[in-house]
Formats: structure tokens, C-alpha cells, sequence
């Protein structure tokens, strides 16, 4: 909607401007501060200026009012525009908000946790944030790719097997074993482990030749698990890039960065010159045993991305990735490619309370928060939301005993018992949608039309979401539209008014809002509570 008005003023006054919505709704629906832009450029007071545009407006019927303050012009929606926009977006049901295809195309990578266990809690921020974010920009219509890069190449691999190894042969085997002071443990690796033992026999755990398959077997079980628990919060991948199988690709990779004279050797490793484009200290890609480095997996990575020929690059990456930036965007940068079409968005951790006090880790989990486990006890809908209500790049702190109240303190049942009591006026009324979507809205109060526009911008926020990697701008305007929901439903009557279906017209637009809010958040409003 805002677009549409957007353009309109455009096309009246001839001239691009900028589109604000004032705090003080009073003040009007829309303002532009157009006539201050044109004071120097037509030497005159902007107030005057405003005054002499708002008389274009004369007639028109988009606006009800047209007004010259202090230099701002003010538009307020007429009640027959609102209205029309109403009966848009009940003809679009579930589409409502939906964007027109977007010429980009967009690589989003995110999660992409090593495959040597479940997922905690820290990872389940990044996948809520990350499928959030692939959601809204497919509904806005960006032709956009999720992606997870499975990092089951290099040591964690060998540490996976030893683990794997240590844990069936004290729990399945019997023996007594010494644990080194680094290893994975969880219930998970006597779960693989007994299956090792299914699928081979017991004696593979002494089997030297085998070590290198059993870290595969168990990577691959691993990720059965790992995929298994995304799904539960909603969460699904449309790729899965493997790092094991990019590495054929390094001998290539490598040729096109010495024949651009990116790399050099010393101390029988092989360097990238990453100072060059802002690094710190230049970083080892082979190391002096002949074995490529971390980073040469991910400069192979980012290669075979940019060689698959996306408009844009999204990748989601935890806090401590944030040194690793500028040596990833010079790799791309010395590969010949636009290191400005990649953005890197970083996720902070997330500090988990019960009761107000930190909450306790599970024995069978190791020494995390397991994701699945907090799924279980509050669910994925509220799990999500709440990974939603700030920003990524900041820090997140909340108790899970607040999702569990059926009160305004959990914004997940807030916002549902907004929707639901909604649904509930219009059994009470015995109407239906159908009964109601002809009717006059002229005849309702101002706070009903403020709720109705209000209703009517989630486009509005789902672009501006979109467009600053900020999903906290859907929440906080699903929690806002709701508090104005509960507000007008506590301080008027509706069943049994003589324009009630006026009435319910302008709630329904509301539930509406907040029914496909909820929907591009992977969230599912409720029908009653």
C-alpha cells in the first residue's frame, strides 16, 4: 500500500520523494519532507512550497485530506481508499502482502555446522534467523537459494571417528577407555555406535583401516539427526553442499590464484597475500604437510558459489567468524570475483534462562543445550518467534517458563489470542468473512480506521525487513498490531451494533495481517485458544 501511495504522490507532484509515516498517527497516514528538498533549489520558504503542493491533491480521491505542516505535507487515506485495499487483500487470502517477482537472484548459506553432533541452542538461532529471512524473500518474490555447506573435511572428521570409537568400546563393548581432554560426547555417539556395530561388526573398532568410513558413517548419521531436528523446527534446506567433495576442485582453484600472483610460500606453506585487501596478517592455505587449510576449503567453497552465478550472496555466520571476513572477501576478490556481492550477516549467542536462573544442561547431551530439547518443552512456533524479537547481531537473553504463560508476557500467546479472539467475535456474531467483506467501513470510529490501516502495511514491513536483514521489524509489527487488536476490543462493544459487519470487516483485515505475518516466519496463527 505504501508503494502504491508512494507513487501516486509521485506522479501528481512529478517528482521522486521520500515516504515517511509519522509517529502521531493524528498528524496523518503519510508525509513527505519534498518541500524542504526543493526550498534552496525554488528559493522559497518551505512552508510555502508545501501549501502551493497540497492544493495538486484537490479531489483526489486516494486522500480524505491534504495537508501543509511546518513545511511537511501530511496525507490522510480516504475511508473509500481504505477500504478498497481491504477488499484487495481479502481476494488475496493467504497472498496477502506477497511481492511481484524480483529480477535477483540470491545465495543464502547458513547454519552450516559441523556434522559431529545435534545442534544446541546457539545453532537455532542462525537457523531460525537464516529460514526467516529465505521465507519473507521468497514471499517478496526474490528468487532466493538456502543452502547448508557440510564441513566434513579435516580434523573435526578424525575427532569425530575417535569419539565415535571411544564411545563404543566403553558403552558397547564393555572396556575401559581414557578419554583425551578434547573429544565429542553425547547419548548420539553410543545410538551411531550401535549401529557401526549393525552395519559392520564389533571388531571395526579396532580396525585401523576403517577409521576414515566410520567418521563418514557417522558424519552421515549425524546429519540424518541434524536434518531430522531442523524439520521439527520448521526448517528445511533446498541445498546441501558437501566440503570433502570440493577439494578435487582445489589444484584448479589454486592455479587461478598464483597465476594472479595472490600467493606466495615460506616456511614450506603456502600463504594468501589476504593483507593486501585488508587483513590483519596474511593466512596459511597448505600447510608444510601438503594438507589445504581451513580456509582453502573455503575459498574452494566460494569459488564453486560465485561460479553458479548469483546476482548476491548471503552467509550467516556465528559471532566468532567475525575476523574471518576480510581474509574470506579477498580469496573472492583474488578469484576475479565482486567480494561486494557477498554479505555476511553475524549471529550472536544466546544466553538460555529457566526460572530466571541459567538453564541446566542435559548429561545425555554432553555439555550443550540440545535444540531438539528445547523444541520439545516449549515448541517450534515459540522457539522461533522469540529468535526473532531482535536483531541477530545482538545479544539474546530470555527464559523459556515466560513461553509457557498464557498471558501478555509470552508474545507468542499475545499475539494468537489476538487472532483467536477475533475469530471468536465472529462466532459469537454467528458471520462469516463472506457476511461481512461488502460492508461500508465509513461508518466506524476513528479507532477502528487507525486499526485498519495499521492492518494493511505488513508489505511495507516485510520489505523493510527484508531489506535490513531485520526480522524483529515483522515481530515488533505483529506484537504492536496486536496491542491495538486487544485495546479495541476492550474498550468497545461490537456484537450487536447495527454496523457490527463494518466492524468485523476491519477486524478481519487484522487477523489476516497477523494469520500471514506469522506465515512468512514459519509461524502458525491460532484459530482459538
Amino acid at each position: 500500500m505504501q508503494i502504491e501511495v508512494k507513487e501516486f504522490i509521485e506522479k501528481i507532484l512529478e517528482k521522486k520523494i521520500v515516504l515517511e509515516k509519522p509517529k502521531d498517527i493524528k498528524l496523518g497516514h503519510f508525509a513527505t519532507p519534498v518541500a524542504f528538498s526543493l526550498a534552496k533549489e525554488l528559493r522559497q520558504n518551505p512552508m510555502k512550497i508545501a501549501e502551493d503542493l497540497a492544493s495538486k491533491f484537490e479531489n483526489c480521491d486516494m486522500f480524505e485530506e491534504v495537508q501543509a505542516v511546518k513545511g511537511f505535507l501530511n496525507f490522510k487515506l480516504s475511508n473509500d481508499f481504505l477500504s478498497s485495499k481491504i477488499n484487495q487483500a481479502f481476494s488475496l487470502n493467504t497472498d496477502f502482502a506477497k511481492g511481484t517477482t524480483k529480477n535477483e537472484s540470491i545465495l543464502l548459506e547458513y547454519v552450516s555446522a559441523n556434522p559431529t553432533g545435534p545442534l544446541h541452542i546457539g545453532h537455532a538461532r542462525g537457523a531460525v534467523f537464516g529460514d526467516a529471512l529465505h521465507k519473507v524473500g521468497k514471499y517478496l518474490g526474490y528468487d532466493i537459494t538456502s543452502e547448508y555447506y557440510v564441513n566434513d573435511a579435516g580434523a573435526q572428521m578424525g575427532l569425530l571417528a575417535t569419539s565415535l570409537n571411544l564411545a563404543a568400546r566403553e558403552f558397547v563393548l564393555n572396556e575401559t577407555v581414557e578419554y583425551p581432554e578434547q573429544f565429542y560426547r553425547g547419548d548420539y555417539l553410543v545410538d551411531i555406535a550401535n549401529k557401526c556395530v549393525e552395519n559392520y561388526s564389533k571388531e571395526v573398532f579396532h580396525d585401523k583401516s576403517k577409521e576414515e568410513e566410520l567418521a563418514m558413517f557417522a558424519k552421515d548419521e549425524v546429519m540424518k539427526i541434524i536434518i531430522s531436528d531442523l524439520k521439527d523446527l520448521g526448517v528445511e534446506f533446498d541445498t546441501f553442499v558437501s566440503e570433502k567433495s570440493l577439494y578435487d576442485s582445489w589444484e584448479p582453484t589454486k592455479k587461478v590464484l598464483e597465476d594472479n600472483g595472490s600467493l606466495y610460500t615460506k616456511d614450506e606453506k603456502l600463504w594468501i597475500k589476504s593483507t593486501q585487501l585488508g587483513d590483519d596478517v596474511d593466512r596459511v592455505v597448505v600447510r608444510d604437510n601438503g594438507i589445504p587449510t581451513y580456509l582453502a576449503g573455503d575459498i574452494i567453497y566460494h569459488k564453486n558459489k560465485y561460479d553458479r552465478k548469483f546476482d548476491r550472496y548471503i552467509n550467516i555466520w556465528g559471532a566468532d567468524h567475525h575476523g574471518y571476513i576480510t581474509r574470506v572477501k579477498s580469496a573472492i576478490k583474488f578469484l576475479g570475483n565482486d567480494p561486494e556481492t557477498l554479505e555476511v550477516i553475524l549471529s550472536q549467542m544466546v544466553a538460555l534462562l529457566q526460572g530466571g536462573q541459567p538453564y541446566k544442561m542435559s548429561k545425555r547431551a554432553g555439555n550443550v543445550i540440545l535444540m531438539s530439547d528445547i523444541v520439545n518443552e516449549i515448541g517450534a512456533d515459540s522457539l522461533r518467534f522469540v529468535f526473532l524479537t531482535k536483531k541477530s547481531d545482538t545479544h539474546l537473553e530470555f527464559d523459556i517458563d515466560l513461553l509457557k504463560n498464557n498471558d501478555s508476557s509470552n508474545p507468542v500467546f499475545y499475539i494468537n489470542y489476538a487472532h483467536a479472539r477475533i475469530n471468536q467475535l465472529f462466532k459469537k456474531a454467528e458471520l462469516t468473512l463472506d457476511d461481512v467483506k461488502d460492508s461500508d467501513i465509513s461508518n466506524v470510529n476513528q479507532d477502528a480506521l487507525d486499526l485498519a490501516f495499521q492492518s494493511l502495511l505488513l508489505s511495507t514491513i516485510l520489505q523493510e525487513a527484508f531489506d535490513k536483514r531485520d526480522m524483529q521489524k515483522v515481530t515488533d509489527y505483529l506484537h504492536g498490531l496486536s496491542a491495538m487488536i486487544h485495546k479495541f476490543y476492550n474498550e468497545h462493544r461490537i456484537v450487536g451494533l447495527e454496523n457490527e459487519k463494518s466492524y468485523l470487516k476491519v477486524l478481519a483485515m487484522s487477523a489476516l495481517s497477523i494469520r500471514v505475518g506469522l506465515q512468512v516466519l514459519g509461524i502458525t496463527a491460532k484459530e482459538e485458544m
